[in-house]
C-alpha cells in the first residue's frame, strides 16, 4: 500500500470515527428509535371458524369479512414508529383444510399504485405488495411467507433462523386473487394447512405478521412494529394468531411428482446430435407435523437458469450460487457460518466466500467443474424432539474416469435461550471405487447466541480427515494410505442497530483442512475482520431527497500461520439512499495481495508472476429508482490492478414498460496495464436479459450473453407453462455460436421437460 494510501485511509478512518460519536445525537427525523419500536406491545389476532365456503375472487364480500378487521399498521420506513400513511384492515378465518387471510389496503391514490411483476416468486422491492408471515412452530425463528401485490402475483418463501437464510425457491401449493378498487386493493389468500409444516405442541397459537409496502412513498409498514434495521422475517418481534383448532392444524401430505424429458443436444464443433429420453420421480412425505421427507431418482435441472459470465481479475475462482430447487428447499437447515447484515436494502453482503462449509452445489460437480449424473438422494428435513433436523444422501455416477460418489449430511440444531441455538454437523464424500481409500469427511459444532441490546455471538469449529487417491495407481494400495487431517475455527460479535452497527471477527484455517461439500478460497490462514458503520438521518438532507447517509468502513486482513502476511483490504466509503429507492456509493479500497505461484488473469498475457503487489481502487456504484419504467445501475472503478493500472465499467440499463414485460441491456468493461511485458488487456462483456409474463403461469425468460475477447456468443431461452400446482412444462433452447465466422458448427440443446404433481 502506498503512503498517500495510507494517508488517505487514516484520514477516513479518523472522520468514520469522529461520526460515531458525533452523530449519534443527530439522528433527527425519526421520531422513535429502534428500541421504543421494538418494545411496543405485540399485537393479537384471532382466526375464527367458518361453515360457508369462501369464493376466492378477491372481492370481500362474504360474512366472514364483514366484521372489523385488525389493522392499525406502523411505519417502519420512512418514518419509524409512525402510523402507516394509508389505511390496511386484516381478517382470518379457517376451515377443516385451510387459512383464509383477507385484506382490504385502501389508497386516497389508487391510480399510482405500482405494479412491476405478476411472475411467481416476484420481488416486492420494485412495488406495491401485502405479506403475512406464519410462525407455525411458535418459536420466534421459523415460518413461511406469502406475499402478493395488487396484480395478484403470488411469491412464498422459507424463513430459518429469523432470515438468516431466506429460501425464495420454497414452493406450496396456495392460492390468491386480487381486486383493485376505487378506495384501493383487495386481498383473499388461501392457505392448505397441510402444505406447511407446524409444531405439535403449539396449542393453536402461531406467530404471526403483516407487511405493507407502499411504493410511491418507499414506505414499510408492520401490523407487529418492527425497527427499520429488520424486516419481516424478524419472528421474535411477531404478534400472536389464536383461534386455531389442534386437531386442524398442520397435516401429513404425499407428493409425487414424476417427470419425462427429451433433449437433442450438439456440442459445439460437434457434427451431429445426440438425443435422449428419460424419466425421473420426486417425492415429498411429510412423515410428521414437523418433519418431511424428499426422494428423488434420476433428478434433472435442465431447466435452471444458465449462470451470467463475469470479468475475474482475482487469483481464486468465482463464487456461482446454487440454483437448483431440489437444493434450495430447506437449505436453512444445512447452513453453517455467519449471518448476512440484516437490512432491508439490496446490497445485502453475499456469502462468505472464505468458506461456506456446505455449498450443495459441489455435488453433481468434479473438481475440474464437470457435471456428473445424479442417481438419487433423499433429504428429511424439519423439527423432532425439540431438534431442527436436517439429513441429505445423494450418490453420484461416473463421468470420464472419475468414479461416482456417495455424498451425506447430517444437521441438528437446538434452540436455547432468547432466539439463540446451538448445533452440530456431519459432512462425507465417499467414492464408490478405490475401495474406499478416496473419502473426505467434515464434523464439527456451531452456535449463535443472541444477546440484550441488539448484539449477537457466532462460532463455528469443524475438523476433516480425507485420504487420496494416487493418480498413478487407479487400484487401492494394499495398506491403507495416511489421512489428511486439517480444522478451521470462526467466531465473530455483532451489534446491528438502527443507528450503529459493527461486527469484528477471527478465523483460522489449517493448510490441510479439506472439505469436498464446501466452497473455500486459500487454506493455512488466518483472518481478522471488521465491518462497521453508523446511519444518520439528517432532515436538511432529506428535503433534498436523501433518506439516509452510511459512512462505513470494512477491514479484512489474512496472514499465514507463520504470521507473513498473504493480503489485505480496507474498503472505505459513503452511501446515500435516496427516498425514491436509489443510492449512491463512493469508495475507496486499498488492497494487498501477497502471490505464491503465477496464475493466469487473460489468457492472451503472460501470467502474474509471484510476489507482493498493493494497489488502491477507487469506486462509484449505484442505481436509480429501479420502480420506474426506465432505471440504471452502475459501477465504475479507476486505479490499481496487480501491478499496474485499470479502468472498469459495468452498466445496465432497464426498460419495463408493463408489469408483462422487462428487459435489461448491461455492459461491463474492463482495461487493464499491467507492469509487465506485453500485459495490456481489453475484456468486454455484453448481457441481455428479457422476461416476458403471458400470465401468472405462463413466461418466457431469455438470458444472451456476448463476449467479444473469446467470440463466443451464448442464449439460454426457457419457456415455462404451469399447467397445474407445482406441475411445469419447459422448453428450453441453449445456444453457443463461435464468431469469428471459422465454420464452427454452434452448440445447440432443445430440451423440454413434462412434470405432474399427484397429491393424496
Amino acid at each position: 500500500m502506498t503512503v498517500a494510501s495510507r494517508a488517505h485511509s487514516g484520514r477516513l478512518i479518523g472522520l468514520l470515527l469522529v461520526s460515531a460519536t458525533s452523530l449519534s445525537a443527530q439522528d433527527a427525523g425519526a421520531p422513535s428509535g429502534a428500541a421504543n419500536t421494538a418494545s411496543l406491545p405485540r399485537p393479537s389476532i384471532s382466526a375464527f371458524p367458518i361453515t360457508d365456503a369462501i369464493r376466492l375472487d378477491g372481492v370481500l364480500d362474504e360474512a366472514a369479512w364483514s366484521g372489523a378487521g385488525v389493522g392499525d399498521f406502523v411505519q417502519a420506513e420512512p418514518r419509524e414508529g409512525q402510523p402507516a400513511t394509508e389505511r390496511t384492515e386484516v381478517w382470518l378465518a379457517y376451515d377443516e383444510s385451510n387459512l383464509y387471510v383477507a385484506a382490504r389496503l385502501y389508497d386516497s391514490e389508487p391510480d399510482r399504485l405500482v405494479v412491476n411483476d405478476i411472475r411467481k416468486d416476484f420481488s416486492e422491492f420494485t412495488q406495491d405488495a401485502f405479506a403475512v408471515i406464519l410462525d407455525t412452530f411458535h418459536d420466534g425463528r421459523n415460518g413461511y411467507v406469502f406475499i402478493t401485490n395488487p396484480a395478484g402475483a403470488r411469491g412464498d418463501r422459507q424463513i430459518a433462523n429469523e432470515g438468516r437464510e431466506v429460501n425464495a425457491s420454497w414452493d406450496a401449493i396456495w392460492r390468491v386473487e386480487t381486486r383493485r378498487t376505487s378506495e384501493g386493493w383487495t386481498v383473499e389468500m388461501e392457505i392448505p394447512f397441510r402444505a406447511i409444516r407446524s409444531g405439535p405442541n403449539t396449542n393453536g397459537v402461531w406467530g404471526i405478521n403483516f407487511s405493507r409496502r407502499i411504493r410511491r412513498n418507499n414506505e414499510i409498514a408492520f401490523w407487529a412494529p418492527i425497527p427499520r434495521a429488520y424486516a419481516l422475517t424478524r419472528l421474535s418481534l411477531a404478534g400472536t394468531l389464536t383461534g386455531l383448532p389442534t386437531g386442524a392444524v398442520g397435516g401429513r401430505d404425499l407428493r409425487i411428482t414424476p417427470y419425462a424429458l427429451a433433449n437433442t443436444v450438439r456440442g459445439t464443433g460437434a457434427d451431429v446430435f445426440d438425443e435422449d429420453v428419460q424419466g425421473g420421480v420426486d417425492i415429498k412425505w411429510g412423515v410428521t407435523r414437523g418433519l418431511a421427507l424428499d426422494l428423488t431418482v434420476n433428478p434433472d435441472f435442465a431447466q435452471v437458469e444458465a449462470d451470467q459470465q463475469r470479468v475475474n481479475l482475482t487469483q481464486f475462482s468465482l463464487f456461482f450460487p446454487e440454483k437448483r430447487e431440489f437444493f434450495l428447499e430447506n437449505s436453512g437447515l444445512f447452513f453453517v457460518g455467519d449471518a448476512a447484515r440484516n437490512t432491508r436494502t439490496n446490497l445485502q453482503p453475499s456469502a462468505d466466500e472464505d468458506l461456506l462449509p456446505f455449498f450443495s452445489r459441489r455435488i453433481g460437480l468434479t473438481s475440474d467443474g464437470r457435471t456428473t449424473p445424479i442417481r438419487g438422494g433423499a433429504r428429511l428435513t424439519g423439527t423432532a424432539g425439540g431438534f431442527q433436523v436436517g439429513a441429505l444422501a445423494m450418490r453420484t455416477g461416473d463421468v470420464e474416469g472419475v468414479p461416482g460418489s456417495d455424498w451425506g449430511v447430517l444437521r441438528t440444531r437446538k434452540n436455547i435461550f432468547r432466539s439463540s441455538d446451538i448445533g452440530g454437523i456431519f459432512m462425507m464424500r465417499r467414492a464408490t471405487q478405490g475401495g474406499g481409500q478416496d473419502f473426505n469427511r467434515v464434523f464439527g459444532a456451531d452456535a449463535y447466541i443472541r444477546f440484550p441490546e441488539e448484539i449477537d455471538w457466532s462460532v463455528y469449529y469443524l475438523r476433516s480427515d480425507a485420504q487420496r487417491p494416487e493418480e498413478s495407481d487407479p487400484e487401492p494400495p494394499a495398506s491403507p494410505r495416511e489421512e489428511i487431517n486439517g480444522y478451521t475455527f470462526r467466531t465473530s460479535l455483532n451489534r446491528e442497530g438502527n443507528f450503529h452497527h459493527i461486527k469484528f471477527g477471527f478465523m483460522e484455517m489449517s493448510p490441510d483442512f479439506e472439505d469436498d461439500l464446501g466452497f473455500f478460497r486459500r487454506t493455512g490462514f488466518r483472518k481478522y475482520f471488521i465491518d462497521w458503520g453508523v446511519r444518520p438521518r439528517f432532515e436538511f438532507l432529506r428535503r433534498l431527497g436523501v433518506r439516509e447517509t452510511h459512512p462505513h468502513i470494512v477491514w479484512n486482513y489474512y496472514d499465514d500461520l507463520d504470521n507473513r502476511i498473504l493480503a489485505k483490504r480496507l474498503h472505505t466509503g459513503i452511501t446515500f439512499f435516496f427516498d425514491n429507492g436509489g443510492n449512491i456509493q463512493i469508495q475507496a479500497d486499498p488492497t494487498f495481495e501477497r502471490i505464491d505461484r503465477p496464475f493466469t488473469i487473460d489468457s492472451r498475457i503472460d501470467p502474474i508472476p509471484s510476489g507482493s503487489y498493493g494497489w488502491t481502487e477507487w469506486a462509484l456504484t449505484g442505481s436509480t429508482d429501479a420502480s420506474r419504467m426506465f432505471s440504471l445501475t452502475w459501477r465504475g472503478v479507476l486505479g490499481g490492478l496487480w501491478s499496474g493500472t485499470q479502468k472498469t465499467a459495468a452498466v445496465t440499463v432497464n426498460f419495463k414498460p408493463s408489469y408483462a414485460f422487462r428487459t435489461s441491456i448491461g455492459l461491463q468493461r474492463t482495461d487493464a496495464n499491467l507492469d509487465q511485458p506485453d500485459a495490456s488487456f481489453s475484456r468486454t462483456l455484453w448481457t441481455t436479459r428479457t422476461n416476458y409474463s403471458i400470465n401468472r403461469d405462463m413466461f418466457v425468460d431469455a438470458l444472451i450473453q456476448f463476449d467479444p475477447a473469446r467470440n463466443l456468443f451464448n442464449s439460454n431461452i426457457r419457456f415455462n407453462l404451469i399447467h397445474a400446482p407445482l406441475s411445469d412444462l419447459f422448453i428450453v433452447w441453449n445456444e453457443q455460436r463461435v464468431t469469428m465466422g471459422d465454420g464452427t458448427p454452434p452448440g445447440r440443446s432443445l430440451t423440454i421437460k413434462l412434470t405432474r404433481m399427484l397429491s393424496f
